[in-house]
Protein backbone atom coordinates (compact mmCIF):
# COMPACT_ATOMS: atom_id res chain seq x y z
CA UNK A 1 0.00 0.00 0.00
CA UNK A 2 2.87 2.32 0.89
CA UNK A 3 4.45 1.64 -2.50
CA UNK A 4 1.27 2.67 -4.34
CA UNK A 5 1.08 5.74 -2.17
CA UNK A 6 4.63 6.73 -3.10
CA UNK A 7 3.92 6.19 -6.80
CA UNK A 8 0.79 8.35 -6.56
CA UNK A 9 2.80 11.04 -4.73
CA UNK A 10 5.55 11.12 -7.37
CA UNK A 11 3.03 11.22 -10.24
CA UNK A 12 1.21 14.16 -8.66
CA UNK A 13 4.51 15.89 -7.90
CA UNK A 14 5.65 15.47 -11.51
CA UNK A 15 2.40 16.89 -12.86
CA UNK A 16 2.61 19.90 -10.54
CA UNK A 17 6.26 20.45 -11.46
CA UNK A 18 5.38 20.27 -15.16
CA UNK A 19 2.61 22.86 -14.66
CA UNK A 20 5.07 25.11 -12.81
CA UNK A 21 7.59 24.86 -15.66
CA UNK A 22 4.90 25.63 -18.24
CA UNK A 23 3.69 28.60 -16.18
CA UNK A 24 7.22 29.92 -15.76
CA UNK A 25 7.66 29.97 -19.55
CA UNK A 26 4.63 32.19 -19.95
CA UNK A 27 5.13 35.91 -19.54
CA UNK A 28 3.67 39.19 -20.75
CA UNK A 29 5.30 38.74 -24.15
CA UNK A 30 3.98 35.22 -24.82
CA UNK A 31 0.52 36.17 -23.58
CA UNK A 32 0.47 39.23 -25.84
CA UNK A 33 1.57 37.19 -28.85
CA UNK A 34 -1.10 34.56 -28.20
CA UNK A 35 -3.74 37.27 -27.93
CA UNK A 36 -2.69 39.17 -31.07
CA UNK A 37 -1.58 36.37 -33.38
CA UNK A 38 -4.99 35.57 -34.99
CA UNK A 39 -5.36 39.22 -36.05
CA UNK A 40 -2.08 39.42 -38.01
CA UNK A 41 -2.23 38.72 -41.75
CA UNK A 42 0.11 38.17 -44.66
CA UNK A 43 -0.52 40.21 -47.81
CA UNK A 44 0.46 39.18 -51.34
CA UNK A 45 -0.07 41.59 -54.20
CA UNK A 46 0.36 41.82 -57.94
CA UNK A 47 1.31 45.36 -58.94
CA UNK A 48 1.68 47.12 -62.27
CA UNK A 49 5.02 48.94 -62.39
CA UNK A 50 6.56 51.22 -64.99
CA UNK A 51 9.94 50.34 -66.48
CA UNK A 52 12.15 52.06 -69.05
CA UNK A 53 14.31 50.46 -71.70
CA UNK A 54 16.96 52.00 -73.89
CA UNK A 55 19.53 50.61 -76.29
CA UNK A 56 22.88 50.67 -74.42
CA UNK A 57 24.66 51.71 -77.64
CA UNK A 58 22.75 55.01 -77.56
CA UNK A 59 23.21 55.65 -73.85
CA UNK A 60 24.60 59.17 -74.05
CA UNK A 61 23.15 62.68 -74.23
CA UNK A 62 23.59 63.08 -77.98
CA UNK A 63 21.95 59.84 -79.13
CA UNK A 64 19.24 59.99 -76.43
CA UNK A 65 17.77 62.99 -78.29
CA UNK A 66 17.07 60.75 -81.30
CA UNK A 67 16.60 57.41 -79.55
CA UNK A 68 14.77 58.13 -76.26
CA UNK A 69 14.18 55.38 -73.73
CA UNK A 70 10.92 53.48 -74.11
CA UNK A 71 8.45 52.94 -71.29
CA UNK A 72 6.68 49.69 -70.67
CA UNK A 73 4.55 48.24 -67.89
CA UNK A 74 4.74 44.80 -66.33
CA UNK A 75 3.24 42.83 -63.47
CA UNK A 76 5.38 42.49 -60.35
CA UNK A 77 4.66 40.41 -57.26
CA UNK A 78 4.99 42.04 -53.86
CA UNK A 79 4.27 41.21 -50.25
CA UNK A 80 3.70 42.81 -46.91
CA UNK A 81 1.85 42.53 -43.63
CA UNK A 82 -1.35 43.83 -42.13
CA UNK A 83 -3.61 43.55 -39.10
CA UNK A 84 -7.34 43.13 -38.62
CA UNK A 85 -9.12 45.99 -36.83
CA UNK A 86 -12.74 44.77 -36.89
CA UNK A 87 -14.59 41.46 -36.72
CA UNK A 88 -16.12 42.04 -40.17
CA UNK A 89 -12.77 42.14 -41.97
CA UNK A 90 -11.29 45.64 -42.13
CA UNK A 91 -7.49 45.46 -42.37
CA UNK A 92 -4.83 48.16 -42.02
CA UNK A 93 -1.53 48.13 -43.91
CA UNK A 94 0.94 50.55 -45.49
CA UNK A 95 -0.06 52.36 -48.66
CA UNK A 96 3.24 51.44 -50.31
CA UNK A 97 2.41 47.74 -49.84
CA UNK A 98 -0.71 47.94 -52.04
CA UNK A 99 0.08 50.95 -54.23
CA UNK A 100 -0.63 50.09 -57.88
CA UNK A 101 -2.00 46.65 -56.98
CA UNK A 102 -4.34 44.91 -59.41
CA UNK A 103 -4.68 41.87 -57.18
CA UNK A 104 -4.50 41.56 -53.38
CA UNK A 105 -4.71 38.30 -51.43
CA UNK A 106 -4.86 38.27 -47.63
CA UNK A 107 -3.86 35.13 -45.71
CA UNK A 108 -5.07 34.54 -42.15
CA UNK A 109 -3.20 32.51 -39.54
CA UNK A 110 -5.52 29.53 -40.10
CA UNK A 111 -4.38 29.42 -43.73
CA UNK A 112 -7.59 30.86 -45.17
CA UNK A 113 -7.03 33.16 -48.14
CA UNK A 114 -9.33 36.01 -49.14
CA UNK A 115 -9.28 38.46 -52.02
CA UNK A 116 -9.16 41.99 -50.64
CA UNK A 117 -10.41 45.27 -52.01
CA UNK A 118 -8.92 48.67 -51.30
CA UNK A 119 -11.34 50.80 -49.29
CA UNK A 120 -8.98 53.75 -49.49
CA UNK A 121 -5.37 54.79 -49.27
CA UNK A 122 -3.43 57.87 -48.21
CA UNK A 123 -0.05 58.24 -49.86
CA UNK A 124 1.01 61.14 -47.66
CA UNK A 125 0.80 59.22 -44.39
CA UNK A 126 1.48 55.83 -46.04
CA UNK A 127 -1.70 54.29 -44.63
CA UNK A 128 -4.21 52.07 -46.44
CA UNK A 129 -7.45 50.34 -45.47
CA UNK A 130 -8.47 46.99 -46.98
CA UNK A 131 -11.64 44.90 -46.68
CA UNK A 132 -12.19 41.17 -46.93
CA UNK A 133 -15.52 39.32 -46.72
CA UNK A 134 -15.11 36.54 -44.12
CA UNK A 135 -17.78 33.92 -43.42
CA UNK A 136 -17.31 34.34 -39.68
CA UNK A 137 -16.42 36.98 -37.15
CA UNK A 138 -12.68 37.55 -36.96
CA UNK A 139 -10.35 38.26 -34.07
CA UNK A 140 -9.06 41.83 -34.22
CA UNK A 141 -6.53 44.01 -32.45
CA UNK A 142 -7.43 46.51 -29.77
CA UNK A 143 -5.83 49.96 -30.00
CA UNK A 144 -3.39 51.03 -27.31
CA UNK A 145 -2.44 54.60 -26.39
CA UNK A 146 0.49 55.64 -28.58
CA UNK A 147 0.60 59.10 -26.99
CA UNK A 148 1.64 57.72 -23.58
CA UNK A 149 4.52 55.46 -24.55
CA UNK A 150 7.53 54.98 -22.28
CA UNK A 151 11.07 54.96 -23.63
CA UNK A 152 12.46 51.52 -22.87
CA UNK A 153 9.15 49.66 -22.54
CA UNK A 154 8.87 46.28 -24.23
CA UNK A 155 7.27 46.07 -27.66
CA UNK A 156 6.54 43.24 -30.09
CA UNK A 157 6.74 43.42 -33.89
CA UNK A 158 4.74 40.89 -35.88
CA UNK A 159 4.55 40.38 -39.63
CA UNK A 160 5.59 38.66 -42.82
CA UNK A 161 9.33 39.27 -43.39
CA UNK A 162 10.64 37.84 -46.65
CA UNK A 163 7.30 36.09 -47.23
CA UNK A 164 7.81 33.55 -44.41
CA UNK A 165 4.08 33.76 -43.66
CA UNK A 166 3.51 31.70 -46.81
CA UNK A 167 5.29 28.66 -45.33
CA UNK A 168 2.83 27.86 -42.53
CA UNK A 169 0.57 30.93 -42.22
CA UNK A 170 2.29 32.07 -39.03
CA UNK A 171 3.69 35.56 -38.53
CA UNK A 172 7.24 36.18 -37.41
CA UNK A 173 7.56 37.61 -33.90
CA UNK A 174 10.44 39.83 -32.77
CA UNK A 175 10.84 41.66 -29.48
CA UNK A 176 12.53 44.90 -28.54
CA UNK A 177 11.98 48.15 -26.74
CA UNK A 178 10.81 51.61 -27.66
CA UNK A 179 14.07 53.36 -28.48
CA UNK A 180 12.55 56.81 -29.07
CA UNK A 181 9.29 58.57 -29.88
CA UNK A 182 8.31 61.56 -32.01
CA UNK A 183 10.97 60.93 -34.64
CA UNK A 184 10.27 63.42 -37.42
CA UNK A 185 11.49 62.65 -40.94
CA UNK A 186 9.36 65.31 -42.60
CA UNK A 187 8.70 65.08 -46.32
CA UNK A 188 10.26 61.96 -47.89
CA UNK A 189 10.61 61.64 -51.67
CA UNK A 190 7.94 64.36 -52.08
CA UNK A 191 5.39 61.65 -51.32
CA UNK A 192 5.28 60.52 -47.71
CA UNK A 193 5.33 62.62 -44.57
CA UNK A 194 6.69 60.56 -41.68
CA UNK A 195 6.17 62.47 -38.44
CA UNK A 196 5.95 61.50 -34.77
CA UNK A 197 7.32 58.05 -35.62
CA UNK A 198 8.00 55.40 -32.99
CA UNK A 199 11.56 54.03 -33.08
CA UNK A 200 12.21 50.44 -31.96
CA UNK A 201 15.07 47.95 -31.98
CA UNK A 202 12.70 45.02 -32.57
CA UNK A 203 13.90 43.41 -35.80
CA UNK A 204 11.94 44.64 -38.83
CA UNK A 205 12.81 43.44 -42.33
CA UNK A 206 11.43 43.46 -45.87
CA UNK A 207 7.83 42.24 -45.77
CA UNK A 208 7.20 43.53 -42.23
CA UNK A 209 5.70 46.74 -43.63
CA UNK A 210 2.10 47.09 -42.51
CA UNK A 211 2.43 44.73 -39.56
CA UNK A 212 1.53 45.72 -36.00
CA UNK A 213 3.82 46.96 -33.26
CA UNK A 214 2.30 45.80 -29.97
CA UNK A 215 2.71 46.75 -26.33
CA UNK A 216 3.03 44.16 -23.56
CA UNK A 217 -0.77 44.06 -23.23
CA UNK A 218 -1.16 42.83 -26.80
CA UNK A 219 -2.59 46.17 -27.97
CA UNK A 220 -1.45 47.71 -31.24
CA UNK A 221 0.44 50.97 -30.72
CA UNK A 222 1.87 51.40 -34.20
CA UNK A 223 2.35 50.05 -37.71
CA UNK A 224 5.83 48.91 -38.75
CA UNK A 225 6.74 50.96 -41.82
CA UNK A 226 10.45 51.24 -42.62
CA UNK A 227 13.94 50.63 -41.31
CA UNK A 228 17.27 52.41 -41.34
CA UNK A 229 19.89 49.94 -42.55
CA UNK A 230 22.88 52.25 -42.85
CA UNK A 231 23.23 51.43 -46.55
CA UNK A 232 21.39 52.08 -49.80
CA UNK A 233 22.00 48.50 -50.92
CA UNK A 234 21.22 46.54 -47.75
CA UNK A 235 17.63 46.21 -46.56
CA UNK A 236 18.23 44.08 -43.48
CA UNK A 237 17.59 45.19 -39.92
CA UNK A 238 20.33 46.69 -37.78
CA UNK A 239 17.95 47.42 -34.94
CA UNK A 240 16.60 50.77 -36.09
CA UNK A 241 12.99 50.48 -37.22
CA UNK A 242 10.12 52.93 -37.33
CA UNK A 243 6.37 52.63 -36.87
CA UNK A 244 3.48 55.02 -37.48
CA UNK A 245 1.71 55.66 -34.13
CA UNK A 246 -1.77 54.18 -33.89
CA UNK A 247 -3.45 57.45 -32.85
CA UNK A 248 -2.47 58.91 -36.22
CA UNK A 249 -3.60 55.77 -38.05
CA UNK A 250 -6.97 55.85 -36.27
CA UNK A 251 -7.75 59.32 -37.59
CA UNK A 252 -6.79 58.46 -41.17
CA UNK A 253 -8.66 55.15 -41.38
CA UNK A 254 -11.84 56.82 -40.10
CA UNK A 255 -11.71 59.14 -43.12
CA UNK A 256 -10.80 56.32 -45.50
CA UNK A 257 -13.73 54.27 -44.23
CA UNK A 258 -16.15 57.17 -44.70
CA UNK A 259 -14.84 58.76 -47.89
CA UNK A 260 -12.34 56.36 -49.46
CA UNK A 261 -9.73 59.12 -49.37
CA UNK A 262 -8.28 61.87 -47.23
CA UNK A 263 -9.31 65.37 -48.31
CA UNK A 264 -6.37 67.68 -47.63
CA UNK A 265 -7.56 70.44 -49.95
CA UNK A 266 -7.85 73.70 -48.06
CA UNK A 267 -6.73 77.29 -48.48
CA UNK A 268 -5.03 79.63 -46.06
CA UNK A 269 -5.82 82.61 -48.28
CA UNK A 270 -2.35 84.00 -48.93
CA UNK A 271 0.66 83.61 -51.18
CA UNK A 272 4.19 83.69 -49.87
CA UNK A 273 7.87 83.89 -50.72
CA UNK A 274 10.77 82.24 -48.98
CA UNK A 275 13.07 84.74 -47.32
CA UNK A 276 16.11 85.52 -49.48
CA UNK A 277 18.93 88.04 -49.11
CA UNK A 278 16.91 90.91 -50.58
CA UNK A 279 13.84 90.26 -48.42
CA UNK A 280 15.98 89.78 -45.32
CA UNK A 281 17.70 93.12 -45.94
CA UNK A 282 14.38 94.88 -46.55
CA UNK A 283 12.86 93.46 -43.35
CA UNK A 284 16.03 93.98 -41.34
CA UNK A 285 16.51 90.27 -40.63
CA UNK A 286 19.83 88.83 -39.53
CA UNK A 287 19.04 85.30 -40.77
CA UNK A 288 17.37 83.81 -43.85
CA UNK A 289 14.52 82.19 -41.97
CA UNK A 290 10.77 82.04 -42.41
CA UNK A 291 8.37 82.82 -45.22
CA UNK A 292 6.96 86.25 -45.96
CA UNK A 293 3.38 86.97 -47.02
CA UNK A 294 3.45 88.41 -50.54
CA UNK A 295 -0.28 88.56 -51.33
CA UNK A 296 -3.56 88.34 -49.42
CA UNK A 297 -6.57 86.80 -51.16
CA UNK A 298 -9.59 89.08 -50.77
CA UNK A 299 -12.23 87.79 -48.31
CA UNK A 300 -10.09 84.72 -47.65
CA UNK A 301 -9.01 83.10 -44.37
CA UNK A 302 -5.80 85.13 -44.09
CA UNK A 303 -7.62 88.46 -44.50
CA UNK A 304 -10.24 87.40 -41.96
CA UNK A 305 -7.47 86.45 -39.53
CA UNK A 306 -5.79 89.85 -39.88
CA UNK A 307 -2.70 88.75 -41.80
CA UNK A 308 -0.97 91.51 -43.81
CA UNK A 309 1.39 91.62 -46.78
CA UNK A 310 4.94 91.75 -45.42
CA UNK A 311 4.19 89.65 -42.34
CA UNK A 312 6.98 87.17 -41.65
CA UNK A 313 5.49 83.82 -40.65
CA UNK A 314 7.76 82.22 -38.05
CA UNK A 315 5.50 79.55 -36.50
CA UNK A 316 2.33 77.60 -37.22
CA UNK A 317 0.74 75.80 -34.28
CA UNK A 318 3.93 76.49 -32.32
CA UNK A 319 6.10 74.71 -34.90
CA UNK A 320 8.97 76.77 -36.37
CA UNK A 321 8.79 77.84 -40.02
CA UNK A 322 12.40 78.28 -41.10
CA UNK A 323 11.80 77.61 -44.78
CA UNK A 324 9.25 76.69 -47.44
CA UNK A 325 10.06 73.05 -46.66
CA UNK A 326 8.88 73.49 -43.05
CA UNK A 327 5.68 75.15 -44.26
CA UNK A 328 4.90 72.27 -46.66
CA UNK A 329 5.78 69.70 -44.02
CA UNK A 330 3.30 71.18 -41.55
CA UNK A 331 0.48 71.82 -44.00
CA UNK A 332 0.80 68.31 -45.45
CA UNK A 333 1.88 66.25 -42.47
CA UNK A 334 -0.19 67.64 -39.61
CA UNK A 335 -3.44 66.22 -41.02
CA UNK A 336 -5.01 69.67 -41.24
CA UNK A 337 -8.47 69.95 -42.77
CA UNK A 338 -10.73 72.74 -44.01
CA UNK A 339 -12.45 74.23 -40.98
CA UNK A 340 -9.52 73.69 -38.61
CA UNK A 341 -8.18 76.74 -36.77
CA UNK A 342 -4.40 77.17 -36.64
CA UNK A 343 -2.25 79.59 -34.67
CA UNK A 344 -0.04 81.64 -36.99
CA UNK A 345 2.80 83.51 -35.31
CA UNK A 346 4.12 86.42 -37.35
CA UNK A 347 6.79 89.07 -37.03
CA UNK A 348 5.37 92.49 -37.94
CA UNK A 349 7.41 95.65 -37.50
CA UNK A 350 9.68 93.81 -35.04
CA UNK A 351 6.69 92.74 -32.94
CA UNK A 352 5.47 89.16 -32.58
CA UNK A 353 1.76 88.53 -33.03
CA UNK A 354 -0.25 85.30 -32.89
CA UNK A 355 -3.29 85.19 -35.17
CA UNK A 356 -6.01 82.53 -35.37
CA UNK A 357 -6.61 81.46 -38.96
CA UNK A 358 -9.51 79.21 -39.95
CA UNK A 359 -8.62 77.07 -42.95
CA UNK A 360 -11.03 77.57 -45.85
CA UNK A 361 -12.49 75.19 -48.39
CA UNK A 362 -11.04 75.20 -51.88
Amino acid sequence: MKRWGLIFFFVCFSLVAQDDITSSRQNAITRSVKKALPAVVGINVVQIQEFTYGNPFFNDDFFSQFFPKQKYYDKVKGLGSGFIISSDGYIVTNHHVINGAVEIVVTLTDGTKYPAKIVGGDKTTDIALLKIEPERKLKYLEFGDSEKLLIGEWVIAMGNPFGLFDINSQPTVTVGVISATNRDFGLVDNDHVYQNMIQTDAAINGGNSGGPLLNSNGEVIGMNTFIYSGSNTSKTSIGIGFAIPIHRIDKIISELKSNGKVDRYFTMGFRYQQVDQMIAKYLGLKELRGIVVSEIIKNGPAENAGLLVGDLIVKINDKPINSEYDFRKITLGDDLRAGDVVDVEVLREKKRLTLQLKLGKV
